[in-house]
């Protein structure tokens, strides 16, 4: 039974990794209205016409569906045969964040919402990958979260003041797409070819989205600096603020991969959903820290 129980976790992982994917794909692909403003049907059909559009909109909500299924009998076997109080705490903290931004989706479909509200449909999705990440990794050795050692209480609030601004971040990211405001700064690292352009309308949505980016670098450098500095090779504090630091280091890459792609619509969704899915994993090692600093040795 536990076999099957990890087997779910992991399927409910990569599920929830797909739908972060292809919910950057259908912002990108400006394909939320594909199936128009009907919910669960597409245009009035269980099987839509295959325009482009719709196939993208339905697949997205094809996968959905069959990972809440997934994701229901996890979480019944999990309360049923997994004694752990944290497996318990993820699945339910995956469930709930996948009806809820479900829920959300089908809402903006029949009712269309203001950018601010769709940006966080993203937010939701990453919440939930998050959370569902955890559980996978609570059936292998990386999830032996407790340690014999004490975390410095300053490690701890960096940890958690990084993972949080992550998050602002990365909804600012979400809020450009969702305004369509990418256009607003062309070139990079120079917005416009000015260090600092005029701060208005789309300029200033992405210039802003930039230099917290750029801080979330700075932040999650000095996270990897003092883990370095106060835990050995081996630690697990060390080997995810390592994580965080590469993939933080190859968003940045992506993010200007991105700019440079405008104009090729092909290669602009593509670096679109590689630049989603690397920020996904970013702060699903984040979370992963947060995780680590509940479970240290009490002094």
């Amino acid at each position: 039974m536990q076999k099957l129980i990890q087997r779910l976790a992991n399927l409910s992982a990569i599920g929830m990794f797909l739908i972060l994917a292809m919910g950057a794909l259908v912002t990108k692909a400006d394909a939320g209205r594909g199936c128009g403003d009907e919910w669960p049907l597409c245009h009035g059909k269980f099987v839509p016409a295959h325009t482009i559009s719709s196939f993208i909109e339905y697949s997205h909500r094809l996968v959905v569906g069959i990972v809440t299924l997934i994701l229901i009998a996890t979480f019944f076997l999990v309360f049923r045969y997994v004694k752990r109080k944290d497996a318990k705490f993820f699945i339910s903290g995956t469930v709930f964040m996948t009806l809820v931004q479900a829920a959300m989706g089908a809402m903006a479909v029949v009712w269309p919402q203001s950018s601010l509200v769709l940006a966080l449909h993203f937010g939701l999705s990453l919440l939930a990958f998050a959370f569902s990440l955890l559980l996978a990794l609570v059936f292998t050795p990386w999830g032996q979260f407790q340690r014999d050692t004490v975390i410095r209480s300053s490690f701890k609030a960096i940890v958690w003041i990084t993972t949080i601004y992550s998050y602002v971040v990365v909804y600012l990211g979400a809020f450009v797409r969702h305004t369509v405001s990418s256009g607003g700064c062309s070139g990079w690292p120079l917005c416009n070819g000015e260090v600092i352009p005029e701060l208005s309308g789309a300029t200033g949505i992405v210039f802003t989205h930039r230099i917290a980016a750029l801080l979330l670098f700075v932040c999650i450098l000095f996270l990897y600096l003092q883990a370095k500095r106060y835990y050995p090779s081996s630690d697990k504090l060390r080997f995810g603020s390592k994580w965080a630091l590469i993939l933080v280091s190859l968003q940045v890459i992506s993010g200007a991969v991105v700019t440079w792609s405008m104009g090729n619509e092909v290669a602009y969704l593509f670096t679109g959903m590689v630049h989603a899915v690397i920020v996904s994993c970013m702060f699903g090692f984040l979370c992963y820290l947060c995780v680590l600093t509940l479970y240290d040795r009490k002094a």
